[in-house]
């Protein structure tokens, strides 16, 4: 087999027809790695969780989005290798950023973020605990332990331990997984997770993949943005930036990610549905059970082995929905009434003001509208939903070159580009759902109406033919 740093053997190469990106050629060891059961087991992650249940096309896996994302990665390698022969990136550095973008989401847990974000935080684990790279991580180790012809692999296209440290931090940037000797060329580190800016080849793919399947249209265009990337001098250090003139380019990836956020991926009634799904999990953890070499683990602590780990994909749902036990039979009960469509009602949705982003709502009936409704029947959903970096604007973080001097990078104030621009760059919504059955409709719309008033919270849409009397105190 040849080596990395050697003549390459076309012949050896695959070609994957994606509905993205088109024929796609995967260097063999990439599809060594496609090949192993720790990555099969992406076919059965859905990339947007239960976002299906209200977008009938959002079925795409993590499968694809991942070799999507190894594609892209390779994509943006190439375009820096030919411009600037100077970075001197090497074979060796293209195969290892294509790995950690094939890699990057090994982690994920049945229906993806629900899985992580949500069951991990429900059952008691740590943010630390919950994050999905530091999963990949693990699986991505595992990998390598328990397919010897990938580990081979690996050693004839002369990746190393050195090599294997470099892609795990990749992966996982808030942990240090040892020495990747690349000191010069950190800009690499901003390819597939630019934890900079949120400028990386991961959201190129997601937001044409996501924007695809959902039958929505995705104004942001990566084809134009890999025309004008490249490696700049900034503050003493290298990073990758782009022309000034693509600035508002970059504006509509962040808008598009926050778009597909608003209108699909916390859209009200995928969000109780994560929230049941969420709930029957666990009311079913200690009973849903896979067993591994070093033991029997459980729907809450398989993702403490990745031996475990690697048989939970979504396949975990009807495993619940189809089964007969009496100890199921609550997580089951409400896995049923998601497939019925007997969801929990929607009582409104409404917005906290820029400056409450991190308070916590709880609703309480009979403290505004004098009406005695158990408070334990309402759910209260709070969503934080921003452009990436909380409430900054990540173009903040972002360096661009001029015509005039490609060498250097520098920030752009956005009062130099428009005086059109988002003020605010992050949103809290508060969704409100009952799950009791017989009590007045109206007369729960009007006490959402009021509780939000008196919270001070953003007006609802349906406010002033709900409760007409508030129509005018309304703060604006």
């Amino acid at each position: 087999m040849n080596s990395a740093s050697g003549q390459e053997n076309y012949q050896l190469y695959k070609v994957f027809n994606d509905p993205i990106h088109g024929h796609i050629e995967m260097h063999p060891l990439l599809v060594k790695i496609i090949d192993t059961p720790q990555f099969q087991r992406l076919r059965f992650i859905k990339q947007l969780g239960p976002c299906s249940f209200v977008y009938p096309g959002a079925t795409h896996t993590r499968f694809e989005h991942s070799i999507g994302v190894s594609y892209l990665a390779g994509r943006l390698v190439e375009v820096l290798q030919e411009r600037q022969s100077e970075l001197k990136i090497t074979k060796k550095d293209k195969l290892c950023v294509q790995i950690a973008g094939l890699c990057h989401d090994l982690g994920h847990g049945p229906f993806s973020h629900m899985f992580d974000a949500k069951f991990l935080l429900r059952i008691g684990k740590s943010e630390n605990e919950i994050r999905h790279e530091k999963t990949s991580v693990k699986m991505f180790e595992h990998m390598l332990n328990n397919n010897p012809d990938l580990k081979k692999a690996m050693e004839d296209y002369e990746l190393d331990e050195q090599d294997h440290a470099f892609i795990k931090n990749q992966i996982d940037h808030q942990s240090h997984y040892g020495e990747c000797g690349r000191t010069d060329k950190e800009f690499l580190y901003e390819i597939v997770a630019n934890k900079r800016n949120g400028i990386d080849v991961d959201k190129w793919d997601y937001l044409a993949r996501d924007s695809y399947y959902l039958g929505m249209q995705n104004s942001f265009n990566h084809e134009r943005l890999l025309k004008f990337v490249r490696v700049c001098e900034v503050e003493g250090g290298r990073q990758i930036c782009t022309r000034d003139k693509e600035i508002f380019n970059l504006y509509d990836m962040f808008n598009i990610r926050f778009s597909l956020h608003k209108r699909a991926l916390q859209h009200r009634v995928v969000n109780i549905i994560v929230h049941m799904i969420t709930e029957a999990f666990v009311k079913a953890a200690e009973h849903i059970t896979v067993q591994s070499s070093n033991g029997l683990y459980n729907l809450s602590t398989a993702v403490d082995d990745m031996e475990a780990y690697t048989q939970l994909t979504d396949n975990v749902f009807h495993e619940i929905l189809n089964s007969t036990s009496e100890e199921l039979k609550e997580a089951r009960e409400i896995l049923q009434r998601v497939m019925r469509r007997k969801l929990y009602k929607f009582v409104g949705e409404t917005r906290s003001k820029p400056d409450a982003h991190k308070k916590q709502y709880a609703f309480k009936g009979h403290d505004v509208h004098g009406l005695d409704l158990d408070h334990e029947k309402f759910i209260v959903l709070n969503t934080k939903m921003d452009y990436g970096m909380g409430d900054n604007n990540p173009i903040d973080q972002v360096h661009f070159y001029f015509k005039n001097n490609p060498t250097k990078g520098v920030k752009m104030d956005k009062n130099q580009v428009t005086n059109i621009l988002p003020i605010n760059f992050s949103e809290q919504l508060v969704q409100v759902y009952y799950m009791g059955e017989n009590e007045d409709t109206k007369s729960i719309e009007k006490c959402f109406v009021r509780w939000c008033f008196q919270n001070e919270l953003t007006k609802p849409k349906d406010a002033d033919i709900n409760c007409s009397d508030l129509k005018d105190k309304w703060r604006p």
